[in-house]
């Protein structure tokens, strides 16, 4: 369960089922026991158009189609105008490099061989996040083969974007996960431990050794 404002934070080994978990708050499938709460209210008491409408992911491989800049990001919210969409690109940090593109917003992604990367990819996600404005927050913060100044950008986006949202994060990056208001760490059979990173450092289990040894990545 997690609430408004708060961020929980996903942790384990490579197929320890932090992806899975946050399939499962998106109903792809439901849970045979236990319960996925968000706010207090189980996942279940929605339909899956309520549930997907309150839910906005930031995938770790972000699609977009081959149509405008200002097309892919209008997917997140059809009505969305010209100015908002401006200003979710500012607010996600996106903003510079998109003014630099042959067409700027009309830009068409693909086109002639223009390929954004991976850290525009994920500036353009956050961006339709920011569009979407939905009040619960998925995202897979994954960082690799990012460059430095990518990731600082991103960082600072999605610091932003989760201010007054529930925030799950599949979590890989230490800094995030000691900031993290409940940290839950995964294992093949289930939740292993769970509280802040004082309290399960301090407990000295899984999380400690992991947390000791930076071995907190890995997908799954």
């Amino acid at each position: 369960s997690f609430r408004t404002g708060e961020t929980v934070a996903l942790v384990g080994a490579s197929g320890g089922g932090k992806s899975t978990a946050a399939r499962l708050l998106q109903r792809f499938w439901d849970v045979d026991g236990g319960r996925i709460s968000i706010n207090g209210t189980d996942v279940r008491e929605l339909t899956l158009e309520n549930l997907r409408d309150i839910v906005t992911v930031v995938p770790q491989e972000v699609y977009l189609f081959n149509m405008s800049v200002a097309e892919n990001l209008r997917l997140a919210r059809l009505s969305a105008t010209d100015a908002e969409i401006r200003e979710a690109a500012r607010r996600a940090r996106a903003e510079e490099f998109i003014e630099k593109l042959p067409k700027g917003y009309d830009t068409v992604i693909g086109e002639r061989g223009l390929r954004l990367s991976g850290g525009e990819k994920q500036r353009l996600s956050i961006a339709q996040a920011f569009l979407k404005n939905a009040p619960v927050l998925v995202l897979d913060e994954a960082s690799a083969n990012l460059d430095a100044e990518n990731e600082r950008l991103i960082n600072q986006a999605v610091e932003h974007l989760k201010q007054g949202r529930a925030t799950l994060v599949i979590a890989h990056r230490l800094s995030t996960i000691r900031s993290a208001d409940e940290i839950v760490v995964i294992g093949e059979h289930g939740i292993l431990e769970r509280g802040t990173h004082a309290q399960l450092v301090k407990q000295g289990g899984v999380y400690a050794e992991l947390a000791a040894g930076a071995r907190l990545s890995g997908e799954g």
